[in-house]
């Protein structure tokens, strides 16, 4: 949806995506018993504050499920947990909402979901436990997973649905982000990797009781969509697969979450996240919004796609997405990340 023109010739600008926002890495770095602020940290009221001025409205906060829940089945963490909480209060204190990320891949001890001891009633048992101090928080969105890989989809499709199933149990009626197999890529969407089905037909089963989901995409423009190359030679492949993507979201009904992309700090690459954020802009009914990957306090200043401020200014690709950001307006009930009870 480009634009609606007036009877009277004038036109108005496609609705604004709700949420634009960065990720912030940190809480998921090291093994699972390293310690805080040594190993691993949460992001400084700096470096949230920074981003809050920019005009970004979401963050999707990164951690590491084994050091949430150290045992499968158990209670959570409560030093762990009260980091995490005190994270979310942070964000929302400078008026952003939240992503919570657990970024395991669709591991857990390098044991796949679905292998004992890492069954899916352990993946919904970790969930339940979450979702409970968090339930209905607004403002606060539950992303099932980051990039689960080496699963095949029907399989994967078997344990999101046993996650959303204990969320919804525990009462939580919060945004569920949830991403598909095969690093969820846009562009291999409608393409079976892996056996066993494509993920733009087998998480068309997705079963949340009371519709209330999105699904999470990332999309890199490097040739391999891997986002490990500092040069954008995929940026035509990354702009066919969000536009596959999103064709596919508007005939089945459905909302997409960009969760993950980035450039590095070339002309090329530039021009290529220029166009890759009109794209979205554009099609807004459908798109909920994006959140770039990545900043953070310990985001090395060397990684080409690092948007962390250093030395008080801002890297190439920040000004980009600032442009994109367009007019910060109040959120329509449409954007909301609680689902209201009838």
């Amino acid at each position: 949806m480009l634009a609606l023109a007036t009877q009277a010739g004038s036109v108005l600008a496609a609705p604004q995506l709700c949420y634009r926002g960065v990720n912030l890495s940190g809480a998921e770095y090291g093994e699972r018993d390293g310690a805080v602020n040594v190993n691993y940290t949460y992001p400084s009221e700096e470096t949230v504050r920074y981003f809050a001025g920019k005009g970004m409205n979401i963050i999707r906060l990164p951690f590491r499920w084994e050091r949430l829940q150290p045992t499968l089945g158990q209670p959570l963490n409560g030093d762990e947990l009260q980091r995490l909480k005190d994270a979310v209060d942070l964000i929302q204190k400078h008026g952003m909402a939240v992503i919570l990320d657990p970024h395991n891949y669709a591991d857990y001890d390098k044991t796949q979901i679905g292998q004992a001891p890492v069954t899916d009633l352990a993946f919904g048992d970790f969930w339940a436990r979450l979702a409970v101090e968090f339930s209905n928080r607004k403002g606060v969105a539950f992303g099932l997973m980051n990039e689960p890989h080496d699963i095949k989809a029907p399989d994967w499709l078997e344990a999101a649905n046993t996650a959303i199933r204990s969320i919804r149990t525990v009462g939580a009626h919060n945004l569920i982000l949830v991403p598909g197999t095969n690093w969820t890529g846009a562009h291999s969407w409608s393409t079976d990797v892996l056996g066993g089905g494509a993920n733009g037909t087998v998480m068309l089963g997705v079963k949340d009781p009371i519709d209330f989901y999105a699904f999470e995409f990332h999309q890199y423009l490097d040739a391999d969509s891997s986002g490990t190359h500092p040069v954008c030679d995929g940026t035509e492949n990354a702009k066919r697969g969000l536009s596959d993507v999103t064709d596919w979201l508007r005939k089945n009904g459905k909302r997409g979450f960009l969760g993950e992309f980035g450039v590095a700090a070339n002309d090329t690459c530039l021009d290529g996240l220029k166009q890759f954020i009109g794209v979205m802009n554009a099609d807004s009914d459908v798109w909920l919004g994006w959140s770039y990957w990545a900043a953070g306090d310990w985001w090395p200043p060397e990684e080409p796609l690092n948007v962390q401020p250093r030395n008080g200014r801002d890297k190439p690709q920040m000004k980009v997405l600032i442009e994109g950001l367009g007019k910060k307006t109040p959120l329509p009930p449409s954007c909301a990340l609680v689902k209201s009870a009838k």
